[in-house]
């Protein structure tokens, strides 16, 4: 399912919720904007919570510790994001307008937090060389099984190139997948499929995927797509790079030419 929400009086995006909106995605994702001078806090006993910053510059602080978190906008690949475990109080300060994404599910175990700099983040090229490259996409993973088996969660950024498909060929994993899409320029548009419904994905739109459907993506030309993905691992199923499960009608595409 696809859909578009503005921000509401708090300067919020809530795009799901445990136990409420969207609750089969079993995590809590809200974007959130902050002013020039404005300040927000969290903490949170029972889940963990990942800050990726979209655009604007902002002062992250836990534990005693304090980091800058600056970016133009998706578009520059200078990802910083702050990962932390239940029970750590996290303050921010908005050294310019700002706007960050929030990514939270529960997680009894306690480990400690990670700051993700673009240093740490590696951007791949991939189908560059595959199907004419129509499948050409940047992708990155910020952190998932691999470097944070501790955590329930996954997060990376997919910048989808224009006129291209990523998530392709078709395929599906059994643990739910939020996308939260912008674009470059503002007014681009592409589409996404979920399973058999096909939606037109718009800059501030957000996609909620179940097990077993298909999610290709595809972007008009001239602009370039860039999306958010977030995951949640399965209790005793984690998410791994080999969860893919191809559509059988179109899994001779994964090694083709």
């Amino acid at each position: 399912m696809l859909e578009y929400l503005d921000f509401d009086k708090n300067n919020e995006k809530l795009l799901c919720e445990i136990n409420g909106k969207n609750a089969d995605m079993n995590m809590t994702i809200r974007v959130k904007r902050l002013l020039k001078g404005e300040k927000f806090e969290l903490f949170d006993s029972e889940n963990e919570t990942a800050f990726l910053i979209l655009r604007g510059e902002m002062n992250i602080s836990w534990n005693g510790k304090t980091e800058n978190m600056k970016r133009k906008n998706p578009f520059e690949k200078r990802p910083f994001c702050l990962h932390v475990c239940k029970n750590i109080k996290v303050e921010i300060e908005a050294a310019e307008d700002s706007e960050f994404i929030i990514q939270q599910t529960d997680n009894n175990k306690e480990f400690e937090p990670v700051f993700y700099s673009p240093d740490d983040v590696l951007y791949q090229h991939f189908g560059k060389g595959q199907w004419d490259g129509t499948g050409y996409r940047i992708c990155s993973t910020i952190f998932d099984y691999d470097n944070a088996p501790y955590s329930n969660m996954v997060m990376g950024e997919v910048f989808n190139q224009p006129g291209r498909w990523s998530s392709y060929p078709p395929h599906h994993h059994p643990q739910p997948e939020v996308y939260y899409y912008q674009f470059d320029p503002q007014q681009g548009f592409g589409a996404c499929f979920n399973s058999d419904e096909v939606y037109k994905s718009t800059d501030g739109s957000f996609a909620t995927i179940t097990d077993g459907y298909d999610h290709q993506q595809v972007v008009a030309p001239g602009y370039t797509m860039y999306y958010v993905w977030m995951i949640r691992h399965i209790d005793g199923d984690p998410w791994l790079k080999t969860s893919r499960f191809y559509d059988k009608n179109h899994e001779w595409l994964v090694n083709a030419d």
